[in-house]
């Protein structure tokens, strides 16, 4: 009798809690091996700091892996697990020359998108002020480029947006938006985009969609829900990091996205979907989601290992799986050390 009430209990603490959209499986322990003699692989898939990650799969059938810092590396894959470095977006003589606080920018989380026969890269430039970010298009005909800077979209100070960075582009209902923001809140704006890829704000749609918990946004959709995912917590800290990936839900693009028990995103709900484990810390920032040939969907995402966090966030990749109620969840709510692979045809 002991024992049936308590699996009653575990029952409704997993339904009601934030995390309801996790496995029941103890949380902080790392995911079960694959099975003997399934096709496996094992974390991190890029052994290289590869922060913010951004993937798409290109017309040549590989899949393209944008990431944070210098020029903006890009690596290729056939399967999204063995990675190869393909090159940068931008080289010095091609890289926006925009100058402000008496210094170049940083660039942060690329976001790739394929738009009008275009591989249009978004990017982030920080200039070491919240007030000074700003965030502009590069396009090409090539995911590895040459890209070729287009200017930019959103400023902070205009826009009155402290860190407008993080940007995500998604299409939804016949129309482009980008959603953008870093633990300032969150905002949505419709793009115009012209038939020869020229993108302009629609500046007077902006609305802010989630609170000032969240960092690194995407979109996903499924079924009637459109999925917000996001990132909470410190990204630093390498071993000490408090990173982790959350997600709320909506029926509508703009919201309200909402958590399990019904909480806004604007009031800072959320469902929790990944958090460290003994292996690995700050797992987040992941990428928008894609599907295997099985129809499966993948997380693409970074994280530091708690053993060598001197090797920085890296590539890392979990197999997200769906609630019968519709929440993304991960096996254990933690990165896997060792899972199985993704399907593919070819």
């Amino acid at each position: 009798m002991k024992s049936t009430v308590i699996a009653l209990i575990m029952t409704l603490l997993c339904t009601t809690a934030q995390a309801c959209g996790n496995s029941s499986d103890t949380p902080g322990t790392p995911q079960p091996p694959a099975k003997p003699g399934t096709p496996s692989y094992m974390n991190p898939v890029i052994h290289a700091d590869a922060p913010d990650p951004s993937v798409i799969r290109a017309d040549d059938g590989r899949f393209y892996l944008y990431t944070t810092g210098g020029g903006y590396a890009i690596y290729s894959s056939a399967n999204l697990v063995d990675w190869q470095y393909e090159g940068k977006i931008f080289s010095d003589a091609t890289r926006p020359k925009l100058e402000r606080n008496g210094r170049t920018a940083d660039f942060w989380a690329p976001e790739i998108r394929y738009i009008k026969g275009k591989y249009v890269v978004f990017y982030t430039m920080w200039f070491g002020d919240v007030w000074l970010s700003t965030i502009g298009y590069a396009t090409c005909d090539k995911p590895t480029g040459p890209f070729v800077d287009q200017g930019l979209l959103i400023d902070s100070r205009p826009f009155n947006v402290e860190q407008s960075i993080d940007q995500f582009y998604y299409e939804a209902e016949g129309k482009s938006y980008l959603f953008w923001g870093s633990f300032r809140g969150i905002y949505a704006v419709e793009l115009d985009v012209d038939d020869n890829c020229k993108i302009t704000v629609k500046k007077e749609t902006m609305q802010q969609v989630a609170g000032n918990a969240y960092e690194g946004t995407n979109i996903w959709k499924r079924g009637d829900y459109y999925y917000l995912f996001a990132s909470t917590g410190d990204f630093s800290g390498g071993a000490n990091s408090t990173y982790r990936t959350v997600v709320g839900r909506s029926k509508n693009i703009l919201g309200p996205y909402v958590d399990g028990k019904g909480v806004k995103m604007l009031d800072n709900g959320f469902n929790l979907v990944l958090d460290r484990n003994s292996r690995f810390s700050g797992p987040g920032h992941n990428a928008g989601l894609v599907e295997d040939d099985k129809g499966q969907t993948w997380m693409v995402y970074h994280a530091y290992e708690i053993n060598n966090p001197s090797k920085g966030r890296q590539g890392m990749l979990d197999l997200v799986k769906w609630t019968d109620d519709g929440w993304p969840y991960i096996v254990n709510g933690t990165p896997s050390i060792s899972a199985e692979a993704p399907t593919f045809d070819k």
